[in-house]
């Protein structure tokens, strides 16, 4: 299955009361898509912070009034001593999930200039490592390198939801409460979320993404997306 990307206009929301614990509410006539699902807790002990094995975490990562701002340079050290992936700062969310339907959602910040970058993915898939990316080139946020999902996405913080269900295998993204992609996803049997900065392919020199408000939630099989 191809991504679909769901253009901005003609759009018909449908409103199901799936009566679990998030109310549904529709704000400027976008459904919250986080209606019906179930929150679970996020703190620091359900969160790990990947950076450049030699470097402090402080180096590449802060949090102040309640926002991770999370920065790499293309020049510094990947994950771990020996690896040939790229250079990140990235927050790895600390469920791991094979089945049911799960989401995160978070406002996210990206500075103009930051290029060349992933800055959400869904980990886990068959014979590749994920099975979501969102990327951004040349001020767009975008499906791994295929078309942009938002054009315009630099110096303004925008919501982000990402729900994934597993026995459906099928990935929706919503940007500031549209749904503008549905995607399948690429298999595998676990799957985690991370946030923050890895670099890519033409990466620029400093990458950087703030991110506040992360939310993880859960809905099980009995209520479909």
């Amino acid at each position: 299955m191809q991504a679909v990307v769901i253009p901005l206009l003609f759009m018909v929301v449908v409103i199901i009361n799936w009566g679990s614990s998030v109310n549904c509410e529709v704000m400027m006539d976008v459904l919250d898509p986080t209606c019906g699902f179930t929150e679970l807790p996020f703190n620091t002990s359900l969160y790990q912070i990947h950076k450049p094995y030699d470097l402090p975490v402080a180096q590449r990562y802060s949090f102040v009034d309640g926002i991770h701002d999370l920065w790499v340079y293309s020049t510094d050290k990947p994950l771990y001593n020996g690896s040939t992936t790229h250079p990140r700062s990235e927050i790895k969310i600390g469920y791991t999930y094979s089945s049911g339907i799960w989401q995160f959602e978070g406002q996210g910040y990206v500075p103009k200039g930051t290029n060349g970058v992933c800055i959400m993915q869904v980990f886990g898939a068959s014979r590749r490592a994920t099975s979501l990316m969102l990327r951004v080139y040349n001020g767009s946020l975008t499906y791994y390198q295929s078309a942009a999902i938002v054009p315009e996405i630099f110096d303004r913080w925008f919501r982000l939801n990402v729900i994934h269900d597993v026995e459906a295998a099928m990935l929706k993204v919503y940007v500031d409460g549209v749904l503008l992609l549905v995607v399948a996803d690429h298999g595998g049997k676990s799957h985690y979320f991370k946030f923050g900065v890895y670099g890519q392919n033409d990466m620029s020199s400093c990458m950087e993404s703030r991110w506040k408000g992360i939310r993880v939630l859960y809905k099980n099989v009995t209520s479909r997306v």
